[in-house]
């Protein structure tokens, strides 16, 4: 067990270390390579495919805990055999067809993952949380042959799509609908009893997933990313490990049980998807999943369940760590609180870190885009600096550029871009060029930072227009949309407000001759977004929003005035 007070200083550097650990001859040599004209770092002894990772892992350890349930590797690989051949043999699933996942975190999701992800297909993970109008792109946009729902996304589902459409159903944990046909899962794997691994034509650069995030544009983009950038990404979590142990000259002690995680983020998001259950596999790690997050029922799992590590975030993380102040559970099994997505308070930073000597507070900036890796910093390394985000991965580049594309220096301030293995294909259905994502095979993450001269990055701003609600991506300009579909809405400006919890809440201000108040607005916006797009607070103006010269509306201004007036 690493204890916390060991982490002092470093004892060579962390350029020093990688080139230490990917040296040939190790378990994470890297190479230098070029896939579709990109030049990029790969490390020698990656499994090749998805399926590689999983059925090299095969063991009778524990793998998911769900309230009562239990399941081994050797369980879970076993039932997801049965359901590729179900997929494969009854569905007609073929490598490239898409198979589309939208439920809670119940164990059937990792089983439809790693059935979908291990024959060939691409999982589509569909967020759970949408409303009928991004429900119904992504599956228009993506074309699934088969759909794998639970009870209330089913009911959504049914509002979407008719029993005309060609996609098939597969319900888990629910009843029939009369308006939609479904086969049940519980009936498919007791008639379908075949356990025999197919052959498999897989390749490394093959697509693996398509995972859809909220952008500037009125729509969802997805993303897709190769088997290969994924597994990268998940040997770059391995190696930050092995890179910390070696520059502290930490040895880490073997524990008297399994590792274990608490997943308390959606597996529709990759910081579930990848960080949790993937990363899971070679670590031998058991994941405990929740119905829905309670910070209360969260302690009780990390005292019954020994939870070794927790990341989500820093909402969820800051719940955890106020309820424990008020609680008498025993957690000392935690050595990593962790998390991303947003901006953690300095304040709760040290708090993590006082908890005691063992607990590590830890930050990691990511995207969909990179596959859920790019920045990362623990313990002293972050308690010292609350406000960074990490030091960059191995397997990426990072720089900062300007707004008239010049690469700028240490220390300065302008958009980050990043570039390797990891980074994802492209978006669905969309041209990159279209999209003006990338500068040369830079991708343009829209955040604005700043590289220190001793590596660490802060992220700053952000040029894109989102709003990042506890972890969750929102389109200013989808809310705006939808506040414009009211009638007696003449102008609609949408914004972030900070909140303690949340990091940010959605809010807007209107333009409206009539008397609208913020009820009636916020309830005409039911159905058209989901329930955390709907914004918490509306400014209601009988005049024009502020304007700059050009005319528009200046949303700072707009953003200004709420904050003084709150």
């Amino acid at each position: 067990m690493i204890n916390n007070s060991d982490i002092n200083k470093t004892t060579i550097t962390r350029n020093q270390a990688i080139e230490q650990l990917c040296a040939p001859g190790g378990i994470y040599e890297l190479n230098s390579t070029q896939i579709n004209g990109r030049n990029v770092k790969v490390f020698k002894n990656a499994p090749k495919t998805l399926s590689e990772l999983y059925f090299s892992n095969h063991s009778e350890l524990d793998f998911i805990v769900y309230q009562d349930e239990r399941y081994t590797f050797a369980a879970i690989l076993k039932l997801s055999t049965q359901l590729a051949n179900i997929m494969s043999l009854t569905f007609n699933i073929k490598k490239g067809d898409r198979v589309g996942i939208s439920m809670r975190n119940y164990p059937e999701w990792s089983i439809a993952f790693i059935a979908a992800t291990s024959i060939g297909a691409i999982a589509v993970s569909l967020n759970a949380l949408w409303g009928p109008k991004d429900l119904k792109f992504a599956i228009n946009d993506s074309e699934p042959k088969l759909l794998i729902v639970d009870q209330e996304r089913l009911i959504n589902l049914s509002n979407v799509i008719t029993n005309k459409n060609d996609t098939k159903i597969i319900r888990v944990r629910a009843k029939e609908n009369e308006n939609l046909y479904s086969y049940c899962w519980e009936d498919l794997l007791t008639n379908y009893r075949n356990f025999d691994a197919l052959e498999s034509n897989v390749m490394a650069d093959d697509d693996a997933t398509i995972i859809y995030t909220s952008g500037t544009t009125g729509f969802p983009k997805g993303v897709i990313s190769t088997h290969r950038n994924i597994i990268h990404a998940l040997l770059s979590w391995e190696l930050e490990a092995e890179i910390r142990n070696l520059r502290y000259e930490l040895d880490k002690e073997e524990l008297p049980y399994q590792e274990a995680m608490l997943l308390a983020v959606p597996l529709f998001h990759v910081s579930g998807s990848h960080v949790v259950l993937l990363a899971s596999f070679r670590n031998q790690r058991k994941m405990v999943c929740m119905y829905k997050w309670d910070a209360e029922e969260g302690l009780k799992l990390v005292q019954k369940e020994k939870i070794t590590g927790f990341t989500a975030a820093p909402a969820i993380t800051g719940d955890l760590v106020n309820a424990y102040n008020e609680s008498s559970h025993d957690i000392s099994s935690l050595l990593i609180l962790g998390g991303g997505g947003a901006h953690r308070a300095p304040e709760q930073v040290k708090e993590i870190d006082s908890l005691n000597d063992i607990i590590m507070p830890q930050i990691g900036w990511g995207m969909t885009e990179t596959n859920a890796i790019g920045t990362s910093a623990v313990g002293d390394a972050y308690a010292d600096r609350p406000s960074t985000c990490g030091e960059c991965s191995a397997v990426l580049e990072m720089r900062i550029v300007s707004e008239s594309g010049a690469v700028m220096a240490s220390g300065e301030i302008g958009e980050l871009q990043v570039r390797g293995t990891s980074m994802f294909r492209g978006y669905w259905n969309k041209s990159n060029d279209q999209l003006d994502c990338f500068d040369g095979d830079w991708f343009k993450t829209g955040d604005v930072a700043k590289i220190n001269p001793d590596g660490f990055i802060y992220i700053m701003d952000r040029i894109k227009d989102l709003i990042i609600r506890g972890g969750e991506n929102i389109s200013c300009s989808s809310v705006e949309y939808a506040l414009m579909e009211h009638p007696e809405i003449i102008e609609a400006c949408v914004y972030s407000l900070p909140d303690i919890r949340l990091g940010e809440l959605v809010a807007a201000s209107i333009y409206t001759k009539s008397k609208l108040n913020e009820r009636s607005i916020k309830s005409f916006l039911k159905g058209k977004l989901a329930n955390f797009e709907i914004p918490e607070a509306i400014k209601i103006s009988s005049v024009p929003l502020a304007r700059g010269a050009s005319g528009k509306i200046t949303k700072r201004l707009v953003q200004q005035a709420a904050l003084e007036a709150s």
